[in-house]
């Protein structure tokens, strides 16, 4: 997604309380990082941050890692969570951004950073065959999740693209995810724990339906 550029947003994210500007340093050490040692859950790509500001409200019980490479975005994060929170009179205590390229994330997240559920939502499709090996749904990247995935650990993956969902149902299969629950229409599968996303609405509003899986990791994979 193309984003204009906003001068404010680093001034902001540096003066901000749940922003941590070198998420290296935090490696192996995340849970130190909240109020609580609670089970913590991580969003790959959060964009403008509705989704994360809506979901870490309303479980406090969870930390949140959320992640996006692009400043502008976590800028427009960190002011969505401030509103959602601000609305509900709550601390932001189990919440933390940063910024970092996810092909990457090996550097930020340990086997010590043990996360419970993984977000992915609306990611980059790339759709051209020389460059699938950078979907975040890849088995290159569902390597380096398994790393700090808990052995029952999930991945809840959306997205509108047919061909992304279906090479992705692949890719989980092939790197040792069994499928627990999949629909072609989020909208209208009953499903309850849906939170929508701003792409989610936008394609909902275009008449395309959001396809939704959850993947569960299986331990005994080698």
């Amino acid at each position: 997604m193309r984003i204009r550029r906003k001068p404010w947003a680093r001034p902001e994210l540096l003066s901000c309380g749940f922003y941590l500007e070198q998420p290296e340093l935090y490696r192996s050490t995340w849970n130190n990082q909240f109020a609580q040692n609670n089970p913590m859950h991580l969003e790959l790509g959060c964009g403008k941050g509705r989704f994360i500001a809506e979901l870490a409200a309303k479980n406090p019980q969870i930390n949140y890692l959320a992640v996006d490479i692009k400043s502008e975005m976590l800028g427009l994060c960190k002011r969505n969570i401030e509103r959602v929170y601000g609305q509900h009179g709550l601390a932001i205590d189990n919440v933390r951004i940063f910024s970092k390229d996810i092909e990457r994330l090996g550097e930020v997240l340990s086997e010590q950073d043990v996360v419970e559920r993984i977000y992915i939502n609306f990611c980059n499709p790339w759709p051209k065959r020389s460059y699938q090996k950078h979907r975040l749904t890849h088995p290159r990247q569902l390597a380096i999740y398994r790393q700090f995935l808990h052995p029952q650990g999930e991945i809840w993956f959306k997205t509108d693209d047919d061909q992304l969902f279906e090479d992705s149902n692949d890719y989980l299969i092939q790197s040792g995810f069994s499928i627990r629950y999949l629909t072609m229409d989020l909208a209208h599968s009953g499903f309850e724990e849906n939170i929508q996303t701003e792409h989610e609405q936008m394609f909902e509003e275009k008449g395309i339906p959001t396809k939704f899986l959850i993947a569960c990791k299986e331990p005994e994979f080698v």
